[in-house]
């Protein structure tokens, strides 16, 4: 039998050249996931230089290179500084971090991530937390709903979806991915099916997963931890994480509000690379579909 690939990644090249390697570098690739990234990183860096992956999902212990200079972290990213500094580490040469969910996730329907097929409801990238999909499904008010629709799938009428759900689950718990097509399926638009079950899933994962929350703290210890002219090399996938990236690396904050010193000039905390995003080329997009909203943007440390 064919082994799946566990994950394509994307934006390799451009990603890695952003880095800007140093051989005696360390560096860190904040979602390891299949390793791709770690392993190009790996290429670019010479016998004293460091690398240090980090992902909170035991699928990905298999994937780890055999390679003295890689150190796997069993973690969470929002952890980011503290487990670095627990290994000995205080700054780093350069970040990168790929905010998309591994094909793999999307291929082992048991995970639920996929509303195709049937699943178990559960969408945990951290098999060990307790909360999953069918808890929030299942027990979260329509309030609730309503905002995990509206914030995180951005979905366009947020309440009839979250009162929808509402009136299916009253007549027994919904289990599983299938059961939370069916329990939607009368305020799914014709049109657009596939869009609305992409963002209702979405809305669900990064609920389950504290997403935004993690992004947020690991972006804000990324300025700790960089050494001056450190670089911070981030692809996003949706609107929520482009926008909290780009605010950030413009502003040093998620508003994208400027602080001002004394004199009135800008204090910003990073130099801004990437004005525009790098987005995938015509060739990627051929080759691996799921990187078409792939968005790159890189900020270097201010001195």
């Amino acid at each position: 039998m064919e082994k799946k690939t566990y994950h394509i990644p994307v934006l390799l090249e451009p990603a890695v050249e952003q880095l800007a390697i140093r051989p005696e570098g360390v560096y860190v690739d904040l979602t390891f996931g299949g390793g791709g990234h770690s392993r190009r990183i790996l290429q670019d860096l010479g016998e004293t230089g460091r690398l240090y992956g980090f992902d909170q999902d035991r699928d990905t212990l298999a994937n780890r290179p055999d390679d003295a200079r890689f150190h796997y972290v069993a973690s969470n990213f929002r952890f980011l500084r503290g487990a670095l500094r627990w290994r000995g580490v205080e700054q780093v040469d350069g970040i990168l971090a790929d905010l998309g969910v591994s094909s793999h996730h999307f291929d082992e329907l048991d995970r639920g991530f996929s509303f195709r097929g049937s699943a178990p409801l559960d969408m945990r990238m951290n098999q060990r937390g307790r909360l999953t999909a069918a808890d929030i499904v299942n027990d979260a008010s329509v309030e609730e709903l309503t905002r995990i629709f509206r914030d995180w799938g951005e979905l366009e009428t947020p309440w009839k979806v979250a009162s929808c759900l509402d009136r299916a689950r009253k007549g027994g718990r919904i289990e599983t991915t299938a059961a939370l097509v069916e329990a939607v399926r009368p305020c799914t638009p014709k049109k657009d099916e596939s869009k609305f079950l992409t963002k209702l899933f979405q809305a669900l994962r990064i609920e389950v997963n504290g997403e935004m929350e993690a992004l947020k703290m690991a972006l804000e210890q990324s300025l700790k931890v960089l050494k001056p002219g450190g670089r911070l090399v981030v692809i996003s996938y949706h609107s929520l994480e482009d926008r909290l990236v780009k605010n950030f690396l413009r502003s040093g904050n998620f508003e994208g509000r400027i602080e001002k010193d004394f004199f009135g000039r800008a204090a910003t905390p990073f130099e801004v690379v990437t004005r525009k995003a790098i987005t995938p080329d015509v060739e990627e997009l051929e080759r691996n579909p799921r990187s078409r909203s792939a968005k790159l943007r890189v900020g270097i440390k201010c001195e």
